[in-house]
């Protein structure tokens, strides 16, 4: 009996043209949504200067220097680790994202604080509280609920992209065996198995059927690559866009929200 092994991998067309493109395209649509905001945003604050600027004084400047500067952070860690899997450092490329995934954890939690301060004081949208205040103020404070809750939402959905995108770099390449016997009209009642635990190849055998001088048998060995690897890192640097433009929809909040008193 002779025993022959052929290994390939499996590969899978991708289009890292159209799929750059299409990422591109849906950036422009985010664009476009928040664009609109920072207009309504512009001709509200036009209309009545005074309110804004006094409920602008209302908010917490710390708190949105803080995350702005962990914003930033986490852009240089997202490119970083976009780097180190180009160059085939997949540990370094994991750790740089489990850094970007904690700062967008952070953020949302000192946007949870500030938010639930504002709740204690009455603060939200439609509250009577509020709605006392000034028609400007009424105003600012519906515009800064909707884009900081919005942007919110998109860190949230930033923070379960970048924590799949943990386990895709990390994950190792699946093995699949297939076995694929030559000659079978040459033999009958004879079995070749493998055990995936250790790769132990096993011969069951019953009794021929006729004289039989020899068994061929390849065993055909199908490998699929990584989902993401040095050599394909396209998804990454999609989502790595997206975070990019994340924090940069929040340096332009900080400056309006809380930097225009």
């Amino acid at each position: 009996m002779s025993v022959s092994r052929e290994a390939h991998w499996v590969e899978e067309h991708r289009d890292y043209t159209g799929s750059k493109l299409g990422m591109w395209l849906f950036l422009f649509t985010e664009l476009l949504l928040f664009g609109g905001l920072f207009l309504l945003y512009a001709v509200y604050r036009h209309m009545h200067p005074a309110e804004f600027h006094s409920a602008a004084a209302e908010l917490d400047t710390t708190i949105g220097t803080i995350n702005t500067l962990v914003l930033l952070t986490s852009s240089l860690t997202m490119a970083l680790s976009i780097t180190a899997l180009q160059k085939g450092n997949k540990s370094l490329s994991i750790g740089f994202l489990l850094i970007t995934v904690v700062c967008g954890v952070i953020f949302m939690v000192n946007k949870y604080m500030e938010w639930t301060t504002k709740f204690h004081h009455g603060i939200y949208p439609n509250s009577p509280a509020l709605l006392e205040h000034p028609h400007g103020e009424v105003l600012f404070y519906g515009l800064y609920f909707t884009m900081t809750g919005l942007h919110g939402l998109h860190v949230v959905i930033g923070i379960v992209v970048l924590t799949i995108m943990i386990f895709s770099v990390a994950r190792k390449p699946m093995r699949v065996h297939r076995f694929l016997p030559l000659g079978a009209d040459a033999w009958r009642g004879a079995r070749l198995s493998l055990r995936k635990d250790t790769g132990e190849m096993m011969w069951e055998s019953a009794p021929f059927e006729g004289p039989v001088n020899e068994v061929n048998i390849t065993v055909q060995y199908e490998c699929t690559p990584d989902t993401v690897s040095p050599a394909d890192y396209g998804t990454l640097e999609n989502c790595g866009l997206y975070w990019h433009l994340v924090d940069l929809i929040w340096i332009f909040l900080f400056p309006l929200f809380y930097l225009i008193t």
